[in-house]
């Protein structure tokens, strides 16, 4: 069956059938599937075939290199990696691991086995298994039982369970889920599970979860974990998140952690801590791209372009008279990037700047930062004080973070699209 028409393959019928490349020239021949389980209620995504090619040597082939399979032949394109095939702890063979395996009927409780699967390319086009073929019990020693095709939502026991496996395994399959999914599914773990898996994460991983886990949750967390492992981690987020974190702990643990903390993040918090949650001091973080009058656009995009930026914070710079730590010295105006890749390289962003874009005071209320951000399309707004000396940033997810209840993040509504 072509890419292009009918999607549904199932998998064991793929092995032993040839691998052709674009001049017709037979490459090798399937001899497995790799698959990758997830976490509930998210099925298996099929990656790549292990092909077999001479002599005798198994390779993967990604299926972003399949371009038409067929009931006798698959097709593929671009360059080999010729590298023995080395099975990842991520990673499920079908026919090794899969065919024949147990699993159970959601209505009924029944355990049946799986003799095989069906995968169907989605619109983002990736292949996920969406149906089993499966066998019952057969009664008697001779006798095979009733084989029928399942849904994937009617079975059970093809995902991966984060309460039944060592912290370190069951990140391993997790290394492409987004920070909020990943929030979402720590935050259902008991307490001794979520705080082995929070030791496990890195710095900034465990930062990106804070940000997006409940409070409750968050603060239980952060009260079990190790003092010094909650400053590396308060470093590595967002001064606004960081700040909101501080909030919700005791004045004690506040002082603490903030006395550990390096002198310059531990100001910043202590001033971010002194606005109303619900203003645009509260909401702004202080880490915006500031920029002298005498850069060029060709700094302000070499800015731009580091992928640890948030999209919010990327879609303009400040340019401020030094210093240009917040809080600078006089604001100018903002440069939206769209303008900077209309620009040659050597401009000053001095002679570029929109001076349209009025700024607001730290203690503007939600109400009126809302309103500007619909008025205006804004993605972030600058914040400034008294002395016209920029302060920070408000972006637009910190607006709707305000706006939506205080338990918007433990509601589950299917919103949610998970790895």
């Amino acid at each position: 069956m072509t890419m292009g028409s009918a999607t549904r393959v199932f998998l064991a019928h793929l092995r032993g059938i040839g691998v052709f490349d674009p001049n017709g020239d037979q490459v090798g021949k399937v001899r497995d599937a790799v698959t990758i389980l997830r976490l509930e209620p998210n099925p298996p995504i099929l990656t790549g075939l292990v092909v077999e090619v001479p002599p005798r040597r198994r390779i993967f082939i990604p299926m972003g290199r399949v371009t038409d399979i067929s009931s006798n032949q698959i097709l593929v394109t671009g360059t080999l990696n010729l590298r023995r095939f080395e099975q990842r702890s991520n990673e499920t063979l079908v026919a090794a691991e899969l065919l024949d395996r147990p699993v159970t009927l959601v209505e009924t409780g029944e355990s049946v086995s799986v003799l095989d699967l069906a995968i169907e390319q989605n619109r983002a086009h990736d292949w996920l298994v969406t149906q089993l073929f499966v066998r019952r019990k057969g009664a008697g020693l001779r006798r095979r039982g009733e084989t029928f095709i399942a849904d994937w939502t009617e079975v059970t026991g093809l995902s991966i369970s984060p309460a039944d496996q060592p912290a370190e395994q069951f990140l391993s399959q997790l290394d492409t889920i987004r920070p909020a999914d990943l929030a979402s599914f720590i935050s259902h773990l008991p307490s001794k599970r979520r705080l082995e898996v929070a030791r496990s994460l890195d710095d900034e991983q465990l930062a990106d979860v804070l940000e997006e886990l409940p409070d409750d949750d968050r603060v239980e967390l952060v009260q079990l974990l190790e003092a010094e492992r909650v400053v590396d981690v308060l470093e590595e987020m967002d001064p606004d998140d960081a700040a909101d974190l501080l909030s919700e702990l005791t004045p004690e643990q506040q002082t603490d952690l903030l006395a550990r903390m390096e002198p310059d993040d531990a100001d910043d918090l202590r001033r971010l801590l002194t606005y109303d949650d619900f203003s645009a001091g509260g909401m702004m973080t202080s880490s915006p791209i500031v920029l002298p009058p005498d850069s060029t656009v060709a700094d302000a995009l070499a800015q731009i372009r580091n992928p640890d930026l948030p999209p919010a914070l990327a879609s303009q710079v400040y340019v401020t008279r030094p210093p240009t730590e917040t809080p600078t010295g006089r604001y100018l105006g903002a440069c939206h990037f769209q303008r900077l890749l209309r620009e040659p390289p050597g401009t000053l962003v001095s002679s570029i700047i929109d001076k349209s874009l009025e700024p607001v005071r730290p203690d503007a209320t939600l109400a009126v930062v809302t309103r500007m951000f619909a008025a205006y399309n804004l993605v972030a707004l600058p914040v400034v004080d008294e002395a016209n000396r920029l302060l920070g940033a408000v972006t637009v997810d910190d607006v709707i973070d305000h706006m939506l209840p205080e338990d918007w993040r433990e509601e589950d509504d299917g919103g949610l699209s998970h790895a």
